[in-house]
């Protein structure tokens, strides 16, 4: 795009002043859609890439397979930020005393 069909590209979205929104976005999925909808699409890599070699169902075996790995490396990824802030808290504490970091 050369700097004159820029240009007037420019003046006439400011004339117009679009919507900073999108009209008809859908809602924020939770947490579950997310999942499911991640789940589908590495399933569908997956068939995609390996149907030829192990049959056409590869695809189809491997998204509940990847749906409940997720769920757990949640459930793991929660279990590790409590045991993080605790390892961070003690070497806190044994860095600096809570007394010393007392102000006086």
């Amino acid at each position: 795009m050369d700097s004159g069909n820029f240009r007037d590209a420019y003046l006439r979205a400011e004339r117009e002043k679009p919507a900073l929104g999108f009209q008809g976005r859908r809602p924020e999925p939770t947490l579950d859609e997310a999942r499911t909808e991640l789940a589908q699409a590495i399933s569908r890599v997956v068939h995609n890439l390996f149907q030829d070699r192990y049959g056409p169902l590869v695809g189809t075996i491997t998204e509940p397979t990847i749906n409940e790995f997720l769920k757990g490396f949640e459930a793991n990824l929660a279990r590790a930020k409590g045991d993080i802030t605790l390892v961070a808290q003690e070497l806190l504490d044994r860095a600096m005393p809570p007394a010393s970091r007392k102000r006086k």
